[in-house]
Formats: structure tokens, C-alpha cells, sequence
């Protein structure tokens, strides 16, 4: 049998509480969960500060050497008692004072007044404890009546939760605010008042057991209205230096924040804050602040018939020139979500998408460098107060406070570390005034960390995190940007691309130098191919480059030049992941006698140098040479050779083709363009049908295509994730994407839509609707024909 010391009260509210407003927020949380419905009232009565006592206690001692009266002293102290402490507070501080004979004596008295006089009362009128339940509640640690309650309402699907606390420790806050409690409470019905003390400092033990510690409830007096109820909670000898500017401080920014503020005043929970008998304003944010917001973005997360719906509307306002008011719903499902939040091989199952239960968040955002250069006076002035004095992302459950999230230190989203690696807007937190609503009932695996220093580290935890986040970088932020670039003048950046592009080929030089030295005779030739395809690299990257240079001079071609970047990063990308896996097939013949197992992996190695020349050789209509230039060519011819292209890693993926091409059908366009194309939609059709193969053991991936004359037409169809009727047209839509953080670049179907209607084509999502999966899969690509 396990026993507790009687410092492991004291190192368990340590723990637990972690500033003054987290020893209030649980302490008014209890008065709520009490049914308490006036309300939560705070009294401060504090007759003398700490700093007035520290210094009042070093002139008494100063006065030893000095010729100083005990009145004297004493009046120099009532001197500095505060305006409207309690007349009750302010004569026991003075009786405690006019005991004393010698100035030792007034030491002691004065530190006696200052821990019985000074006090902070938290009160409630709700239905109260009996000394049973000071004994087998109040008394118990970790005391399991609130969690039974709240895991009933879990079980029955109640809305609302019965108590915003459950584990039973709150009531240890109070030693936060001081060493000595005093709990007066009753029940409707009750003769008397049931009064509990404690004296915290008695805990501090190092030899004691928490048994050996005497607290027990006594009779108090007999109560003038028996059908009164409710509990008063008294903290004294208090451990801070309480104000009146530090508790107005408080109540700016702390109170103001403990419910939603923004919720309609009169609809929040009641919390009184009196200070020496003046009762302080609590703020409640003004509607004007979000009206006054320059974006905003506002979701919704729902699981309806056991499927999840997220669904966002993103408005932007006012980006600093002239553009007209833009808004966009979005509806993601099931499969959207998957990708959008978790991706392949992600370590969060598909499961907590439907554990993490309903919420909902609004967000908005202001462009602090326009508030900053505002008038000095009037509205603008007003809001920029004002968007101080709120910012943040801020969290409720039920209506209260999630702590630390809002917090000016807490960066919960992450919002000012990815603010630094990317051009645009500001998206860091403190550009933002918003909230995030979840509840008890609708989100049991969303529950607080002990400490309170945020929620537990969950898979659900983790798909709100990211929800919240995705809806903000990539909802909010890709919309503002288009905004941007539909009514001011940009450019399309691609120097992050260059210098990937860059970085992936040194690194394959590198991997052939050290392919030298491991080969033996019999591989050199290999050796040879890997060069002379890493040579053909260089020319076509230079190419690019120098096209890149080109197209920068004009909006038309900034669309290639994006489209050419990215082709070179892919074709990089697959010659240095080649190179390198030949490395690794190599280096294991370090040491190997057996011809036969030398030419085994040399087998290997020949297969992807074959697969990355084809690569190259299919792309080089796309070089500057052949880029702009239409020609008469083969539909057909042009496509299988795209796809032999891709033998290898259809191989990899086991992906099944069928090809229905019609040989008779001729087009006229840049060849470069139509590769470009395919090359966009083959790349997506891998990422979607790796993702239902992923979670479907039964799936087989699978790409159609056909083409056709009069128009001449290609269709493409895959059997992959498919997309949803909402997003047919957003898709096409530059930087929107739906694939997880790692692969989420959103440029290739707006660039192979553009090449198509600039060969005089079109490319379209057909309305025709996958029977299995109930969303579109096929592509179709309307070509001009070859006569023209």
C-alpha cells in the first residue's frame, strides 16, 4: 500500500497551478459547477500591501537605534492602510497592532495583522456542502463524484456537461493566493453554516504523512435564512502584493477572458470582481473589433451519419488596395480530410477524424501595419486598442477559458514560426482575434492537461491543431493571395524551386563520384549512363533556367515559368533519388566474389538509369527549343510515350493502365505543353490512389485513358480518392490543393487548364460520377485538331 506524504498537497498544487488567473478560473469554475445561478463574486479586502508591510517592518526595526514611539510606528502604518478596506479587516489589523508593547513584539503583530486581515473571497449562492460533503468530497483528493456525473452525460449524449471540473484537485488552487483557507458553506435546509479551515504551511512537514495532518469540518453559526445555500471560500495570509492596478490589470486582461468574450454580455456567465468595496469593470469585446477585421476565416467541424464535415467560408475585406469583397465556402469530406490532415503514412488515424467530435472557430484577421499608421484619434485609433487588447487565438469548452491558448507567450498554432519561411501576408498570432469552441460532450478525448498548460497530446488533440491551422495558412491565407494577385501586380516565385533544383543535382553529382569508387570493372559502363544522363540533366535545367528568365518579363508566361520550374524539380528529384539508390545497390558489393551477384545489381542499377533517361527524353519537347512551337503530332504516339515513361513507377505503385487510343487522331499544340499535361494528372492520380490503398487492402489502382476524334479528346480516369461535386471548379484554382502539408504546392491542374486553353483546348472535371465512390474521376482533355 502506497502512503503519501503531507508535501505532496503542497507539490501537487504547485503543479497544478501555474499563475494567479489559473487559482481563479478553478475556483470560479467550482462555483458554476454548484449551479450557482447569480453567479461567481471576488472580493479583495486588503488593509496593507506586501510592499507597504516589508517596508513598515524595516523601519520598526531601523527604529531600535532611533528615538520612535510605538504610536508613532503605529500611526505611520494606519497611514498607509487603502482606502476602503473593510471596517472589520481594518480593526483587526489595528488590534493586532495596539497589543504590542516593545517593538519585537510590533513585529509580530504586524505580521499576524497582515496574514488575518488581508483576504481574497471567492462566493457563490449555489446549492452549497453539508459536512458530509466537506468530508467525502471536499476532503478527498481526486475525488471521483464529478467525473461519475460528467461520464454518465458522456454515455446518455447529453449536451451539456453537468461540471466544468472532474479531477477532484481544483480546490487546491487556493494556495496559490495564500496559506490559510477557511471554506463556509451550506446546503437549502441547512441549521447551520458547515466551516472547514486549513493552514496550508502545516503540510510543509518533511516527516509528516498526509493522515498525521488534523483538518476536519466543524459547526458554524446558525444560518439567519435556512433556505439560503451556497459557499464562501477565504484565502488569507496572502503570498502576493495585491493592488488595485494590478487586479484592474487583472480584470483587462485576464478576467475579460476567462469566459467567451465573444459571447453577447448579458449571455456570458456572471463574475463579479470587487476591490475594497468598488466593483471593477470586466471588458467585454466590442462587436465593432470583428466587424472591423480586414479577413476572417469561420468553420465549422461536424460528424454527421458517421462521416466528418469540415466546412470553412473565407472572406477578405480590405487587403490595403482597391479590390471588391471576396467570400468562399469550402465543404471537405471524408477522403478530403484524410489527405488534407493526414496524408500518407501519417502516424494520426483516420479514426480520430471522427473521436475529435464537433466544434467550430471563427477567426479574424488585421493588418496591423495599416492600424499602426491610423489616426492617433477617433474609430481607427479605437480599433487598434482594441485588436491590442484582444489578440490572439483564444479556446473554450463550454463557454470557459482553455489555458494557456491566447496566451501573448503561447504560439499553439505555430503561427509565427511558419510566418517566417513564407512571403506574403503576415500570418503570425498576434495578427488574429479569434476563438475555437469545443465542449466536454462533444469532444470527451479533448481534456486538459492536469497543469492546465494546454490539452493532452492525442490523435484527436493533433486534427484540431491541424484543422485550425490549415484553415488559417492554407484557407485564409491562399485566398488572400489570390485576391492579391487578381487586383495587384505580382509575380510568381520561384527561386525556392531554383535552388532545390540546384541542391538535387549536386547532390547527384555527388552520388556519381562516389559511384567510381565502389564500382567494379564490370559496372563501369553503368557508371558511363548515369553520367551522360546526369549531362542531359544539366542542359535541360540550364534550359529551363534560361526560359525561366524569359517568361519573367510577362504575366502570360509567368504561368510557364511555374510550370517549367516545377517539371525541372520533378525530373531532379527523380535522377537524384535514382543515383541514389544505385549508390546503395553498389555499395553492398563492397567485398562480393560472386559475379553473379554484381551483375544482379548492376541489373538494378541499369533499370533506373533507363527509367530517368526516358524521363528526360520525354520532357525535351518542354526545352526552349520546342517549348512555343506548335506542330501536327499523334495523340496516341505522344501518349504512350508519356506512360512508357512511367513504367517504372507505376511498377513501384502497382498500378494497372488500360489504353483505348484512337491512331487516327492528329492535333496541332506545343508538344511540350500536352506532356505537361499528362504529367500533372498522372502525378495526381498516384498520390489519390495511394491514398485509398492505404486504407482499402482490396484496392487496385487503376488508370484509363482514351482518346477519341471529332474533337479530338482525351479522357482520363483513375479509381483513386476522386473529388468531391463542391470542389470540381476549385481544383483548377492556383494554390488550392487538398493534399497533405508535405506535397500540397496546388499549381499543376491550374497550369495544365491554362496550357490546354492556350493550345485553343479546354480541360474540364467531368460531371459524370464514380458509382462506388459517389465523387468525379474523370478527366477530360478537348484538343484542337491536327488541319488548323
Amino acid at each position: 500500500m502506497f502512503k503519501v506524504s503531507a508535501r505532496t498537497v503542497l507539490e501537487l498544487g504547485a503543479e497544478l497551478i501555474s499563475s494567479d488567473i489559473i487559482a481563479f478560473y478553478e475556483l470560479i469554475k467550482n462555483g458554476f459547477d454548484a449551479n450557482s445561478q447569480a453567479g461567481v463574486d471576488i472580493e479583495f479586502d486588503v488593509v496593507l500591501t506586501q510592499n507597504d508591510y516589508v517596508r513598515a517592518s524595516r523601519k520598526i526595526r531601523e527604529a531600535v537605534d532611533e528615538d520612535v514611539s510605538l504610536e508613532q510606528l503605529i500611526s505611520s502604518i494606519e497611514e498607509r492602510f487603502l482606502v476602503g478596506a473593510s471596517d472589520h479587516a481594518r480593526h483587526t489589523y489595528l488590534s493586532e497592532l495596539r497589543a504590542a508593547t516593545t517593538l519585537d513584539e510590533l513585529l509580530v503583530a504586524m505580521e499576524r495583522a497582515q496574514e488575518k486581515a488581508n483576504s481574497i473571497t471567492v462566493s457563490d449562492r449555489g446549492h452549497g456542502m453539508s459536512r458530509d460533503d466537506l468530508v467525502n468530497n471536499f476532503l478527498v483528493i481526486g475525488t471521483p463524484s464529478r467525473k461519475a456525473g460528467v461520464d454518465v452525460a458522456l454515455r446518455s449524449g447529453e449536451a451539456n456537461t453537468p461540471f466544468l471540473g472532474e479531477k477532484g484537485i481544483g480546490r487546491l488552487s487556493a494556495m496559490r493566493l495564500g496559506d490559510r483557507l477557511q471554506v463556509t458553506t451550506s446546503r437549502a435546509g441547512d441549521r447551520h453554516e458547515n466551516v472547514l479551515e486549513i493552514n496550508w504551511k502545516d503540510f510543509d512537514r518533511l516527516d509528516a504523512f498526509i493522515e498525521e495532518i488534523p483538518v476536519a469540518p466543524r459547526t458554524g453559526v446558525q444560518k439567519s435564512d435556512r433556505s439560503s445555500s451556497g459557499t464562501r471560500i477565504r484565502v488569507s495570509d496572502l503570498s502576493g502584493n495585491w493592488t488595485a492596478e494590478k487586479v484592474i490589470q487583472m480584470c483587462n486582461e485576464e478576467f475579460g477572458r476567462l469566459t467567451d468574450p465573444f459571447v453577447n454580455a448579458r449571455r456570458r456567465p456572471r463574475v463579479a470582481v470587487v476591490w475594497n468595496g468598488t466593483r471593477l469593470d470586466i471588458p467585454a469585446m466590442p462587436r465593432t473589433l470583428t466587424d472591423a477585421a480586414h479577413a476572417r476565416v469561420v468553420g465549422s467541424y461536424r460528424v454527421v451519419d458517421g462521416q466528418p464535415l469540415l466546412t470553412t467560408t473565407v472572406e477578405v475585406l480590405d487587403l490595403g488596395f482597391e479590390h471588391p469583397p471576396v467570400a468562399d465556402s469550402l465543404t471537405q469530406e471524408l477522403a478530403d480530410l484524410q489527405s488534407t490532415l493526414i496524408g500518407k503514412g501519417d502516424e494520426v488515424s483516420d479514426a480520430a477524424l471522427l473521436t475529435v467530435g464537433d466544434f467550430s472557430f471563427e477567426i479574424h484577421w488585421f493588418n496591423r501595419r495599416r492600424l499602426s499608421r491610423v489616426d492617433s484619434v477617433g474609430d481607427g485609433r479605437a480599433i487598434r486598442d482594441q485588436q491590442d487588447q484582444w489578440s490572439g487565438i483564444l479556446m473554450f469548452r463550454d463557454g470557459f477559458r482553455v489555458f494557456p491558448y491566447g496566451e501573448e507567450e503561447d504560439d499553439w498554432l505555430e503561427l509565427d514560426r511558419r510566418a517566417l519561411r513564407r512571403s506574403g501576408y503576415s500570418l503570425n498570432k498576434t495578427q488574429f482575434v479569434g476563438r475555437v469552441n469545443i465542449s466536454r460532450t462533444k469532444n470527451p478525448q479533448l481534456v486538459d492537461q492536469t497543469n492546465r498548460e494546454g490539452l493532452r497530446e492525442t490523435p484527436e488533440q493533433r486534427v484540431l491543431l491541424e484543422i485550425v491551422r490549415y484553415s488559417i495558412q492554407d484557407r485564409l491565407g491562399i485566398e488572400m493571395r489570390a485576391v492579391e494577385r487578381a487586383h495587384k501586380s505580382a509575380k510568381i516565385d520561384l527561386s525556392e524551386a531554383k535552388n532545390r533544383v540546384e541542391e538535387l543535382r549536386t547532390s547527384a553529382r555527388v552520388a556519381v563520384g562516389q559511384l567510381r569508387t565502389v564500382t567494379p570493372k564490370e559496372g563501369r559502363q553503368a557508371v558511363i549512363q548515369v553520367e551522360q544522363t546526369l549531362l542531359e540533366l544539366d542542359e535541360f535545367a540550364r534550359a529551363a533556367h534560361a526560359r525561366i528568365a524569359e517568361v519573367e518579363k510577362e504575366s502570360r508566361q509567368m504561368v510557364e515559368m511555374a510550370g517549367v520550374g516545377l517539371m525541372v524539380e520533378v525530373v531532379a528529384h527523380e535522377l537524384a533519388r535514382a543515383t541514389q539508390n544505385s549508390l546503395r545497390a553498389l555499395e553492398r558489393l563492397r567485398g562480393a566474389e560472386l559475379p553473379e551477384k554484381v551483375a544482379s545489381h548492376l541489373s538494378t542499377l541499369r533499370v533506373e538509369m533507363i527509367s530517368i533517361s526516358k524521363r528526360v527524353r520525354v520532357l525535351d519537347p518542354m526545352s526552349v527549343s520546342g517549348r512555343q512551337r506548335r506542330e501536327v503530332f499523334s495523340l496516341d504516339a505522344l501518349v504512350r510515350e508519356t506512360m512508357d515513361a512511367h513504367e517504372s513507377q507505376f511498377a513501384r505503385h502497382s498500378v494497372r493502365v488500360e489504353l483505348d487510343l484512337d491512331a487516327a487522331v492528329r492535333i496541332r499544340a506545343v508538344k511540350g505543353m500536352i506532356v505537361q499535361i499528362l504529367e500533372n494528372l498522372i502525378s495526381n492520380s498516384i498520390y489519390w490512389m495511394d491514398m485509398r490503398s492505404e486504407r482499402e487492402s482490396r484496392h487496385r489502382p487503376l488508370i484509363k485513358i482514351a482518346v477519341e476524334s471529332n474533337p479530338p479528346t482525351l479522357t482520363f480516369e483513375d479509381n483513386g480518392r476522386g473529388v468531391s461535386a463542391v470542389n470540381r471548379d476549385k481544383i483548377f484554382q492556383p494554390f488550392f490543393s487538398l493534399k497533405d502539408t508535405k506535397r500540397r504546392r496546388g499549381l499543376g491542374l491550374f497550369i495544365a487548364r491554362d496550357a490546354a486553353e492556350y493550345n485553343g483546348g479546354s480541360l474540364e472535371l467531368s460531371e459524370v460520377k464514380n458509382s462506388e465512390t459517389g465523387r468525379h474521376h474523370r478527366f477530360v482533355l478537348t484538343l484542337p485538331g491536327g488541319d488548323r
